[in-house]
């Protein structure tokens, strides 16, 4: 059986971290996990069911103290591959992997936007130093065809990227109309309250800032008779970043910090979304998008502004998701539209065929054979040919 060591930066909240925990669950090899800094929440569910999580202990990004003792993990685990996710997981993990003499070194490449990496700019020596490690593994994984154009345009080998998307467990995204009334409750929302959320890391370029100002702007409209709207729309943004004081201080500014809820960031995110009745994603910048595919594989209509997961698609294979550039403007007659009483309440959708073209099975089956093969292919590659049929 084939033996693989997962290492990655940190295994705090965050989608890279949730992914690795999904594929740990379904990938048909003997996998370790080796976080370069903290354990955390995912970190303790990992051990509890059974899988072996190792803590290098790293203090800050230049802790090269790491680095010894990470190869020193490498090497007692014996490892046939090791594979590696996020920045600073794939420079040091590539790194150790070599020293340590692994056959077979793999890198996922989750979070590579356009002049950003995880949320932060993208420098000249960063993709300097990313170039560098590259050439030290067997192949990059990219998450979408637009990573895999970002990593080129990086100066990435287009013979070592190879694409394989993220995966989804549509089944556990299910709507549970009890778990709706709990998360409900828990979060201080009534039963009838129209509900636009939204999950994802606070960071500038997903742009939650365009939904505070659609929802101020629907608050300030006036009903009936100059009256105003009755209940009006609530905003629930799911998940944790840089940018949660300054979204605060926007909805007090606008006079709409009691419709704005900031839940910060949860374990349980089909909870959150059971509770929603659109799911709105404004993000100007994004590797795949799979908080979409999670949305409407829990059957709610979906807004968004850039999904590589469903663009990368043929068309109408997600009839419920609907393009939404980013302008407060747009939003706001998206939201209007959706919440209007007239409309009655928002039904769930049946899942559809572009969430069973992700499934996790076949994207870990896929990495598996990644692992016994080492690299793909020679040639000119096709990155199409990677995307689920």
């Amino acid at each position: 059986m084939t033996r693989v060591l997962q290492v990655i930066t940190g295994l705090e909240r965050g989608g890279a971290e949730r992914q690795l925990a999904l594929l740990l669950r379904h990938l048909p090899v003997t996998c370790e996990v080796a976080t370069l800094t903290r354990a955390g929440t995912l970190g303790a569910a990992l051990q509890d069911e059974g899988i072996a999580v190792h803590e290098i202990g790293m203090r800050g990004n230049r802790d090269l103290a790491a680095l010894p003792r990470l190869v020193r993990l490498i090497r007692q685990g014996r490892f046939d591959v090791v594979h590696t996710h996020l920045y600073r997981a794939c420079v040091y993990g590539r790194v150790a992997a070599r020293v340590a003499g692994t056959p077979r070194v793999i890198a996922t490449e989750h979070s590579l936007g356009d002049g950003h990496l995880e949320g932060r700019r993208a420098t000249r020596g960063v993709r300097a130093l990313y170039r560098t490690t590259e050439r030290l593994g067997n192949a990059t994984v990219a998450v979408s065809p637009t990573v895999a154009a970002r990593l080129r345009g990086w100066g990435v080998a287009p013979g070592r990227i190879v694409v394989i998307p993220n995966g989804i467990d549509a089944a556990a995204f299910a709507f549970d109309p009890g778990r709706r009334a709990e998360t409900r409750r828990r979060l201080g929302i009534g039963p009838e309250e129209f509900v636009a959320g939204a999950v994802g890391r606070l960071v500038p370029t997903k742009r939650f800032d365009l939904l505070v100002e659609a929802v101020a702007r629907l608050d300030a409209r006036p009903g009936p008779a100059g009256q105003a709207p009755p209940g009006g729309v609530r905003l629930l943004l799911v998940g944790d970043g840089p940018e949660r004081d300054a979204l605060g201080r926007l909805a007090r500014r606008l006079g709409v910090s009691g419709r704005v809820i900031l839940a910060g960031g949860t374990d349980d995110v089909a909870g959150a979304l059971s509770a929603m009745d659109v799911f709105a994603a404004p993000s100007v910048q994004e590797t795949f998008g799979l908080g979409v595919l999670e949305a409407l594989a829990a059957g709610l209509p979906v807004r968004y502004t850039t999904c590589p997961a469903l663009d990368d698609l043929p068309p109408g294979e997600a009839p419920h998701a609907r393009h939404v550039p980013a302008d407060a403007g747009a939003w706001t007659t998206e939201l209007a539209l959706l919440a209007d009483p007239g409309r009655g309440p928002v039904q769930r959708a049946p899942v559809p065929a572009a969430v069973a073209r992700y499934a996790i099975a076949e994207q870990a089956e896929r990495l598996a054979r990644l692992y016994r093969d080492g690299t793909r292919r020679t040639g000119r590659p096709s990155t199409r040919e990677y995307i689920p049929t």
